[in-house]
This record gives structure tokens, C-alpha cells and sequence, in this order.
């Protein structure tokens, strides 16, 4: 990741979930442009995001137990910037 990814809010929520989670996949995609117009978005994007991630803190975990360990983690980010998270979340082999 470049300096320049890490200024980006998707850069910061891929810096916070590797740091938190060591995924072994982790993909975070801004589609703020998908949702101009609707509720929470805002002009410059950065406020509605798609994170896939696999790794092993998820391994016996129900979906929701996984999602609220990701909102944790990017708590701040959620009380600030971020309008919206479509997660997909899965432990290794699933």
C-alpha cells in the first residue's frame, strides 16, 4: 500500500483491518459513487464501502459475531466518515 492508498479512507480501513485481523484476503472497495444522491453520501465520495475479508479470527464465528468485530474495529471511522459497510466475512475454506 502507498503512502497516497493509506490517505484514502478505504486506505485507513485496509490498514486497521490487517492490523487487527491479519485477513489472508482483504478487499475494500469505495462505491461511493453507487449511492450519490441517497442518505449519508457526500460530496467526494468516502462514505459507503464493500470489505470482503477471510481470515482465521473469524473460525467459529457466527456472520453477525464476525460483523461486530469489524464495526469495533472501525468504530471511529463509523462515527465519523463512514455511512455504510456491505461486509462479507469468512474464516478460511468457506
Amino acid at each position: 500500500m502507498t503512502t497516497a492508498d493509506k490517505a484514502t479512507m478505504a486506505g485507513r480501513i485496509h490498514e486497521k483491518l490487517t492490523a487487527a485481523f491479519q485477513p489472508q484476503m482483504l478487499e475494500v472497495e469505495d462505491e461511493s459513487w453507487r449511492h450519490e444522491g441517497h442518505s449519508g453520501a457526500r460530496p467526494g465520495g468516502e462514505t459507503h464501502f464493500k470489505v470482503e475479508m477471510v481470515c482465521e479470527a473469524f473460525t467459529g464465528k457466527s456472520r453477525v459475531a464476525r460483523q461486530r468485530d469489524v464495526y469495533r474495529t472501525l468504530k471511529e471511522e463509523m462515527d465519523s466518515t463512514v455511512h455504510a459497510l456491505a461486509l462479507t466475512t469468512r474464516a478460511p475454506g468457506e
